[in-house]
Formats: structure tokens, sequence, C-alpha cells
């Protein structure tokens, strides 16, 4: 019955059975068919339909409070023994959008693996509403990802570091080390329209320049290669990417672009222990 339980858990969590499945991973007719068996079980119905997803039943909601603390301390005390005995062994699934992918997180995944070389890291380079997507549905124990995305109550976010932007251009000769993008309104190559990276590029007022999309750096970087145009990205960018390129950086004079980079982990349930130290080595990384 601890997992009938677990799954009702879930189910209550989300108010909706497909959401929930989608997060445990299973099928909606396997937990239907779960939640079905628990509710014989107990004689009563837990749910009910409405129309937007599923609703306790006075039932319902009297067993969500009886087990609902029970089940969130039993989870807390085992990963407490697992950090409290050192445990080395485990599985951890890292979302991070594709910019952070190229300095930040890959210096910070190479520390944390060199110190937990028995842990199974996956690693998932995304956009930013798709990064907050995986970690609100589980898929994901923790994210990196820009403020701006982070619109959720499922999500705490702790902030870790500033990251200012630059333009990025083909190299040639003359170049000023800084430009006004607003005065010169160069060309720009951009990702598409739902990245964090590109609703800067609107707020600023700087859409109306994007002549081209890409939805990777290294595209955006061959596009910009072959003179398409320039693109805007974090300074901390690797001169050595740029430089395969023949590409080169250019601070901005105007206007100021930059996105505070954060952590996302759920608040809905306990934050796995691998999880937790990622997330410390992270702000000790950018302190």
């Amino acid at each position: 019955m601890d997992r009938q339980l677990r799954y009702f858990l879930k189910i209550a969590e989300h108010s909706s059975l497909s959401k929930a499945a989608d997060e445990l991973d299973v099928s909606q007719s396997g937990l239907s068919r779960q939640l079905s068996a628990l509710e014989a079980e107990l004689g009563h119905a837990l749910f009910s339909r409405t129309g937007r997803g599923v609703a306790l039943t006075e039932v319902g909601k009297k067993l969500l409070e009886g087990i609902q603390r029970p089940y969130g301390q039993v989870d807390a005390i085992i990963d407490a023994l697992k950090e409290h005995e050192g445990v080395v062994e485990g599985s951890l699934k890292v979302a991070t959008i594709h910019t952070l992918s190229q300095y930040f997180a890959s210096e910070l995944l190479s520390r944390f693996v060199a110190q937990h070389r028995r842990v199974n890291l996956s690693v998932l380079a995304r956009s930013s509403p798709d990064v907050v997507e995986l970690v609100e549905k589980g898929r994901a124990d923790i994210g990196f990802v820009y403020d701006s995305a982070v619109s959720t109550p499922v999500l705490d976010s702790v902030p870790l570091f500033d990251d200012r932007m630059c333009f990025v251009v083909k190299k040639q000769g003359g170049h000023h080390p800084a430009i006004d993008l607003l005065e010169e309104r160069p060309a720009l190559v951009g990702f598409p329209q739902h990245y964090a990276l590109r609703k800067m590029l609107i707020s600023a007022g700087l859409d109306d320049l994007v002549v081209a999309e890409a939805n990777t750096i290294d595209g955006m970087l061959r596009l910009v290669s072959l003179g398409i145009g320039g693109c805007v990205l974090p300074e901390h960018t690797s001169d050595r990417l740029l430089a395969e390129g023949g590409l080169v950086k250019l601070a901005i004079a105007s206007p100021s672009l930059q996105r505070r980079v954060v952590a996302v982990v759920r608040n809905t349930s306990s934050v796995p222990v691998f999880a937790r130290q990622l997330l410390e080595m992270a702000r000790n990384f950018t302190a």
C-alpha cells in the first residue's frame, strides 16, 4: 500500500492524474488502477472529477491530512541519514540552459564529478522554459536558469550571480572595444522567442534587429561567423570557442544587458541529497 499512498500524495499535489503520472514516469492508466485499488481498500472515493482535473473528497482530505506530514518526515530522515553516512552512490539529474552549459555548468559539474565519481550524472541542456518544466515535473533534481524564466509556485530559486552580456561579432580590422546597440543597431542573430535571452532583446527594444535564429550557441556562432550578424551572449562565453570561428567580444555600452542566474529546486518535496550538495557547490563556486 505504500506505493499507492505515495501515488495518492502525488495526485493530490498536482490535482491531476496526468501531471502526477508524468512526474512519476508511469502511465496514466496504471496510476488510475493503483488509485482505484486504494479506494477499494478504503471503501471510499478519494477524488472527484473537476473541469481542470481532480479534487479531494472529504475522505481524501482526511487521508491527506493524516499521511502527508509522516511521509515527508520519513523522506527527510532517509535523506539526512544518507548525508550523515556520506552516501557515495546514486544519481543526479541536472537541467541547464544552453548558455550556462558552455561555461558555468560545465565547470561546476566537472568539480562535482571529481568529488562524486560513483554518482550517475545526467545533464540536460534545454531552453529556459524546458528547464523549469523538467524540474517542476521531477524529471530533473535541480536546474540552472535565468530568474526571468521562473514564475511558478512549485519551485524555489536560489540567486547565484549576475550574467552580464557582450556583443559577439566576426573579427575585422578597426573594431572598437565597445558598441552602442541602440545607436548603431546592427543585425542580430538570436535565440527563438521563447528563450530568456531573446526575451531580453525584446525588452531592450532590439528584437527588430534579429535577422536569423538558432536554438544553440554553436548554431548562433556559425551564423555569426558567416557574417550574417552579431549576437548577444554572456561575457563569460569561452574565448576559445569564439576564436575557432574568428569571432571577438565587444563590450555593450548601451543598453545595459544582464540576467541573474538562479538554481531552481522543487519546494513540494524534499530536495535529493546530491542536488543539495550541488546547490551548495554552486553557491560557493560563485561567491
